[in-house]
């Protein structure tokens, strides 16, 4: 290790797929030297899509770290995947990075998953750049897309480099005040961009207008990084990965212009919680407390599991003792690692900044904060936004033996995937795995396949229904039993009252006089709680509302546990059988890629699913977006329909809204079906 936190540049390559970002890293290593030539995504041989199923496929699957070295500096580069199927994944990066870079495919322009990742990054203080990928593709207008830019993200999207030569090269328009362009000229943008920079900082200002002279670029850096950190400026970098025009001077910009761990915005952090958590402060000082951040987990046949984790805080070496959380055992750190694509060298420390990974430690999880002094415990990161997983596949093994494995296998992906969720159902009696689109769920069930040899059964499952409560009720319930010997007495009255959509569930306790002992209450939120999961109504689980135990007796040798956990859940489900029980349906936000010839049916075919179209956005090539909303349960065929009516060339993102009321009619089927498994039984 020959550089110090200063030097460390942390970058995430995000953006739509097909924007180039696994060629554009492979480039990027080559002209730092860091590998002899270039690898090509089609051939299969680059460093980041190492697996086999990226290798078939064409594209990647999951991220990838890598690291060189450039003018100085240490860069970390983590290449995301871009289909929206993935887009768990590389939200999951964004917190070991100080700056994500949106690459944009200069023949597609601006595309769906582009905005999703601007918005993301924003949302977590990064400082952001664009690079404008394959500009010297044919029939591309770079000048209209820098306006696109500028009129979606907003005018403080500058240019620090323009291409020239019929985008041959690229000509810097920051630290150069003159040359020749394709379009726009170099001393104008080189003005915009010192006048976007200096009005950061009064002081610079009045200097710049009083000495009426170029500024030095040692004057200039300090606001160019506050600007990055405001979100002031974001900064738009052309190039191709491909013919390599533009390359050199990214590296350039990422060297010289990029945050360092310093410069940054700090990560945002709390300690203690629920209400009583308080803003901890985090400092890159290797001499402090060791913080760090595990943003990713991995299962590698050949190291088990790893855990990779961002460093903010302290330093990391081989024979440090990390806690995990507010765990009380700490593990030693045996082995630690750096990646570089599939490979895994192992290094002697770790510095703010820096990150690492150790191997083997079972307790790790995502998100885990990894410290060394009971001072950090209760420490948490500001939590990712990931999107929720909507689509589902009821899946079965084909051999019973294959249970336990799967259950395994099913844990490791997981941990791997925050955007996979597993549910079971005990009214419907089916595993289903869900996620964020049919070809997530798909890529899932091949890895289950190709790494641990399980093969599944699979089936549409039961939409993802809820119940919920429109009015307050209240309700008592006495059970009692008597066996012979000492027998089982409980009784609990409750009120229940609803609660806003997307508030969850509130428990308290009002009872008074020692009428339930206060260690028999969370028995009685054990009921309420099994209750809750089973459904009331129609079989689903019970949302958005506040349950709170108002009166009860007990029996001084009659009421045990398993007393109050039957009487709670009883009594809850007679409280909201009368307090007017409503069953609940996801509604997603649909994005639809068409192309323009293909939108009155794409419009007409969602309004006869229950769809609301919100509205159109126009698009390169012809291609139009139609945003809308649709309930899940209308959507079951609705990729093989796009497909038919765009003739293969539709495409589609999905993101849970919200939940709302199901139709009368459809309530009352879904309730009836309930009573009827409830008869058979």
């Amino acid at each position: 290790m020959g550089y110090e936190t200063r030097d460390i540049r942390n970058i995430a390559l995000v953006g739509h797929a097909a924007a180039g970002k696994t060629t554009l890293t492979e480039a990027l290593l080559a002209a730092a030297g860091r590998i002899g030539a270039a690898g090509d995504v089609a051939r299969g041989n680059t460093v980041c899509d190492f697996d086999p199923l990226e290798k078939d496929k064409g594209h990647s699957l999951d991220t990838a770290l890598v690291s060189f070295e450039w003018g100085g500096c240490h860069i970390n580069l983590i290449d995301t995947p871009g289909a929206p199927d993935y887009l768990g994944k590389a939200v999951a990066a964004l917190p070991a990075v100080e700056t994500a870079a949106l690459v944009v495919n200069a023949r597609a322009g601006i595309e769906p998953v582009t905005t999703r990742m601007m918005s993301r990054a924003a949302e977590r203080g990064l400082c952001r750049l664009i690079i404008v990928n394959r500009i010297d593709a044919e029939d591309v207008d770079l000048e209209a897309l820098l306006a696109e830019l500028q009129q979606t993200f907003g005018q403080e999207c500058l240019p620090l480099n323009l291409p020239a030569d019929n985008a041959a090269k690229v000509v810097d328009c920051f630290f150069n005040p003159s040359g020749e362009s394709d379009f726009y000229s170099v001393a104008q943008v080189h003005q915009a961009l010192i006048d976007q920079v200096v009005e950061v900082d009064e002081d610079l200002m009045a200097l710049y207008l009083e000495q009426g002279e170029e500024l030095a670029p040692a004057q200039l850096h300090e606001p160019f990084e506050q600007a990055l950190r405001e979100g002031h400026l974001i900064p738009v970098c052309f190039v191709s990965a491909q013919t390599g025009a533009g390359v050199n001077e990214l590296l350039d910009v990422i060297a010289k212009l990029a945050p360092d761990p310093t410069e940054g915005n700090p990560p945002r952090c709390l300690i203690g919680e629920g209400g009583g958590a308080k803003p901890y402060e985090v400092t890159p000082d290797p001499a402090k407390h060791v913080v760090a951040h595990v943003f990713k987990v991995i299962f590698d046949p050949f190291v088990g599991k790893l855990a990779l984790f961002r460093i903010h805080q302290g330093t990391v070496t081989k024979d440090s003792q990390l806690y995990i959380g507010d765990g009380r055992k700490p593990f030693k750190v045996g082995h630690l690692f750096t990646l570089f694509g599939k490979e895994h060298p192992q290094v002697e420390n770790g510095i703010p900044g820096d990150i690492r990974a150790v191997a083997k430690i079972d307790e790790i999880h995502p998100d885990a904060i990894l410290h060394d002094s009971h001072d950090e415990d209760f420490l948490h990161m500001q939590p990712s936004r990931f999107p929720l997983p909507v689509a589902g596949l009821a899946i079965q093994v084909r051999r019973t033996q294959d249970e336990q494995r799967l259950a395994d296998a099913l844990h490791k992906l997981l941990e791997e995937d925050p955007c996979l969720a597993l549910e079971s159902n005990q009214t419907t009696r089916e595993t289903v795995l869900r996620g964020l689109s049919e070809l997530h769920l798909q890529t899932a069930l091949e890895q289950l396949q190709d790494r641990y040899r399980i093969e599944l059964d699979t089936s549409k499952p039961s939409v993802a229904y809820r119940e919920t409560i429109s009015a307050s009720a209240e309700s008592q319930h006495r059970h009692k039993k008597q066996t012979g010997g000492a027998g089982q007495f409980g009784e609990v009255m409750l009120r229940v009252e609803p609660l806003p959509r997307g508030a969850g569930f509130q428990f308290a306790s009002a009872v008074v006089g020692g009428a339930i002992p206060g260690s028999l209450i969370p028995a009685v939120e054990k009921g309420v709680r099994e209750a809750m999961a089973d459904g009331a109504v129609a079989g689903y689980p019970l949302v958005d509302l506040k349950v709170t135990v108002t009166d009860g007796k007990h029996h001084p040798v009659d009421s045990k546990e398993i007393a109050f956990v039957t009487a709670g859940r009883k009594a809850l489900l007679a409280a909201v059988r009368d307090a007017r029980p409503v069953v609940m349906e996801p509604i997603v936000d649909l994005e639809v890629q068409v192309p323009q010839d293909a939108v009155g049916s794409v419009t007409g075919d969602l309004a006869g699913r229950r769809g609301r179209v919100l509205g159109t956005k126009a698009l390169p090539l012809g291609r139009i977006v139609v945003m809308a909303q649709a309930p899940l349960a209308e959507l079951d065929d609705y990729p093989e329909r796009l497909k038919a009516m765009t003739g293969g060339s539709g495409s589609y993102t999905l993101e849970l809204a919200e939940y709302e009321p199901v139709p009368e009619t459809l309530q009352r089927e879904l309730c009836g079906a309930f009573r009827r498994s409830i008869e058979d039984d």
